[in-house]
């Protein structure tokens, strides 16, 4: 069985317990209603993720990263995704500025961690623990873990992200339960993250594309020279 998601698709993998998981050249903003498709950004996506979930495997988080295919397919650990999308955000940007009117860029007196429903058809609403507990989307101590990895995890990557001259204002995880554990799914790429240069606050990530500001594979390819140099 396949499933092709807005910028992945999901096949059968080697064994019952593993998936194929590979990245597409699809780029999308505001729920699908923009999209284009640069060559290659799916192989730099898939890059700067492999990257990144080796970097935090070696620090103590498990993922579902088993083993790179090709340049954009990995090979993943078949979990059930908890249907709570989990943002985490250090700086003000985007929708968090619109909404409570505070000037994006500004630096937020601690981290802030927020869930949204993982629904298209919905506009990923947000939800409290309260809430998503009460309908069961996901249990108590599921929750707790991924707070507790997400936090782990914000730690991690604003030290990495810092070694390579980029702020990391805010990213987006997702998780699954796999064997009775919950460990870190889907991806970690400018894709999900909003990521400024240190220096000049030129935007290097999916903003690139959602406000015309530039190429998105220059942009992308970027970061992960970056990354490379300080990992």
């Amino acid at each position: 069985m396949t499933y092709k998601g807005k910028s992945k698709v999901i096949q059968p993998g080697d064994t019952t317990d593993t998936l194929r998981m590979t990245f597409t050249d699809n780029v999308t903003a505001f729920n699908g209603e923009k999209s284009a498709a640069p060559s290659g950004k799916g192989a730099v996506c898939a890059a700067i993720s492999h990257l990144i979930y080796r970097y935090l495997a070696v620090h103590g988080i498990e993922t579902h990263l088993v083993s790179e295919i090709d340049s954009t397919t990995a090979l993943v650990k078949k979990a059930k995704i908890v249907p709570i999308e989990i943002i985490v955000r250090n700086l003000a940007a985007g929708g968090f500025s619109k909404k409570y009117g505070v000037a994006e860029g500004t630096q937020l007196a601690h981290p802030t961690v927020e869930f949204s429903v993982k629904s298209d058809e919905l506009g990923d609403p947000m939800i409290n623990k309260s809430q998503i507990t009460a309908i069961g989307l996901a249990t108590e101590s599921e929750l707790d873990a991924m707070i507790a990895q997400s936090e782990k995890i914000n730690l991690l990557l604003t030290e990495l992200f810092a070694k390579a001259r980029i702020k990391l204002a805010d990213f987006k995880l997702e998780f699954g339960n796999s064997d009775g554990k919950i460990i870190l799914c889907d991806e970690i790429s400018p894709d999900s993250c909003r990521l400024w240069d240190m220096d000049t606050e030129q935007k290097l990530d999916k903003d690139v594309f959602r406000r015309d500001l530039g190429d998105v594979i220059e942009v992308y390819s970027e970061v992960l020279r970056r990354l490379e140099n300080v990992i």
